[in-house]
């Protein structure tokens, strides 16, 4: 029944997130309203977060997937934000919250506090990335919101385990709880460079794309349970699940790029429904949480009124340290070397995007799940309960505060990727024309070539060269229109006139062999390998112009 109710629910997700992207909607922020709504209705088979689903086998993929289209240069350029968002503001947020939690609810103890400090502390990017891909952020403003979410829940749950084991009774110094983080980091971005690099080279000797691509998807998987049982002291001590799929995805994305193009392609497809399968998924189960943590809630020994307000109070808290630790992490350290150069500044409208962008997600929700019920000594877990609420509040809140108000932040400020728009546009000219230039250089020594190897005639041969130069041209022109033109004048231009008419005409093949399968005179594996040829025709045609068009 727990099954079926599940795939009820991923049904409903993927028809939401249609309807979402069909009228250009926030996926995220559509499918957590409905859940929540949902969830109110008596009768509605009730679904409970389960961590080890969520950390073992949704979060690896969503991550990878993320990983895997990040730039490992622009990551790289961008490590000090991303460093100090990503793993410091995580430390900050956690102590933040974890004493106004401890002031509010004096009798919790101050451990359990600080581990309802590191569940609340990383903000999940997926809804701040969807948004401000819709809204056309500034790439850089894009790195940086990616590359924190890629690195803070490692810090989020590193800091999480710590607590735990605080509150367990296995108390360590300060010392070895950072220790416990350095390894974790060490080890799992080992095993994750360790792992790609077997992956890739692995990938390069098949030279078949569907297993290049089956062992991709095995990747994220394989390597976080790996880091995670990897335990070479103690059993204190062990890698990072979170990293080691980072570092992972960031070098085998890099080497995507010297893959085949059928890899390439097939790759890009798989994971792009992997991240609208599960992204749909978490944010439904999100929603569907708040049964529970209400029953939780009421079986309190203390009143709901004093629950509520002290998790009101530490929605603001999270949502507010956010604001000044961000400009302080941009402007601080240049502060330091003599104010800097004006021009090194990120503008501090972008600062104020980025401090809005602070949205928790279903790692939250997952981490206060996992919280067990009692302690080493048989003694209730104390503080479970305001933990599960309390990282609730913070996720559905940041979710609907934040989520619903950042596009209108993103309009009002005037942030968007202008620059960017106009630097892409002048390399990609430049490096379409020299490859151009290349491409006919090649051609000038082919033609000989197909002379005297192939013993072609001369005029055959010149005729071949003459219509693989007008080829390589005509590409090159609709890309020239396709940068240059305005979308009225792209729309006019000779070559979309070229491209729809080179449409029509695969239209009519595709139909025409549709019609003889009917007819019972075309099998339907030829149908199939025919079909294939004509669509990656067609696509090869929506890659310049038409792409901008849409």
């Amino acid at each position: 029944m727990e099954l079926l109710s599940l795939m009820g629910v991923l049904a409903g997700a993927l028809g939401l997130t249609a309807v979402a992207r069909r009228f250009n909607l926030s996926a995220p922020l559509l499918v957590v309203v409905a859940a929540l709504a949902v969830s109110f209705i008596p009768g509605v088979p009730r679904l409970q977060l389960e961590p080890e689903l969520v950390l073992t086998l949704v979060l690896p993929p969503l991550l990878y997937s993320t990983a895997r289209e990040s730039s490992f240069a622009q990551f790289k350029a961008a490590a000090r934000p991303i460093i100090g968002l990503g793993v410091v503001l995580v430390v900050v947020t956690a102590l933040v919250v974890g004493f106004v939690v401890h002031l509010l609810l004096p009798d919790l103890p101050l451990a359990s506090a600080f581990v309802l400090g590191a569940v609340v502390s990383p903000p999940d990017a997926v809804t701040a990335a969807a948004i401000g891909r819709r809204q056309r952020l500034p790439r850089r403003l894009m790195t940086v919101l990616t590359g924190e979410s890629l690195v803070n829940d490692a810090a989020a749950l590193t800091l999480y385990k710590i607590g735990l084991a605080a509150v367990l009774g296995a108390t360590g110094s300060l010392g070895h709880g950072f220790l416990v983080f350095v390894v974790a980091a060490v080890l799992g971005i080992g095993v994750g460079l360790a792992a790609g690099m077997l992956v890739a080279f692995i990938r390069r000797r098949l030279d078949d794309p569907l297993m290049e691509s089956v062992f991709g998807i095995i990747v994220p998987f394989a390597v976080y349970v790996t880091a995670e049982h990897l335990h070479p002291f103690s059993h204190d001590f062990s890698g990072s699940g979170v990293l080691a799929v980072v570092a992972a995805g960031l070098y085998l994305g890099d080497r995507s790029l010297y893959a085949g193009p059928a890899t390439r392609v097939q790759d890009s497809s798989i994971w792009a429904s992997f991240d609208v399968l599960l992204e749909a998924l978490v944010f439904a189960l999100m929603g569907l949480q708040l049964p529970f943590v209400l029953e939780s809630a009421n079986a309190n020994a203390r009143g709901n009124g004093e629950l509520f307000f002290g998790a009101m109070v530490v929605l603001v808290v999270a949502i507010a340290v956010r604001i000044p630790y961000v400009f302080l992490n941009a402007y601080l350290p240049q502060a330091l070397r003599m104010f800097g150069r004006e021009r090194d500044r990120p503008p501090a409208r972008n600062l104020l995007v980025l401090s809005w962008a602070g949205m928790r997600g279903v790692v939250t929700l997952a981490a206060a799940a996992g919280v067990p019920l009692v302690t080493n000594t048989g003694q209730p877990f104390p503080g479970r309960d305001e933990i599960q609420l309390f990282a609730f509040v913070v996720a559905i809140g940041t979710v609907l505060v934040q989520g619903l108000t950042l596009p209108v932040l993103i309009r009002k400020l005037g942030v968007h990727d202008k620059d960017d728009a106009e630097r892409d546009a002048e390399e990609e000219m430049a490096a379409r024309e020299t490859a151009m230039h290349a491409a006919l250089e090649r051609l000038d020594e082919l033609t000989p070539e197909l002379i005297e190897k192939l013993g072609i005639p001369r005029e055959r041969a010149e005729r071949l060269g003459n219509r693989l130069r007008a080829l390589v041209e005509t590409r090159y022109r609709g890309a020239v229109a396709a940068i240059s033109l305005s979308a009225e004048e792209r729309e006019s231009s000779p070559h979309a006139a070229f491209v729809q008419a080179r449409r029509e005409l695969l239209l009519v093949q595709r139909e025409t062999m549709l019609a003889q399968r009917a007819e019972g005179k075309l099998d339907d594996e030829v149908l199939r390998k025919v079909l294939r040829e004509l669509d990656l025709e067609e696509l090869a045609l929506s890659d310049t112009l038409t792409a901008r068009l849409s």
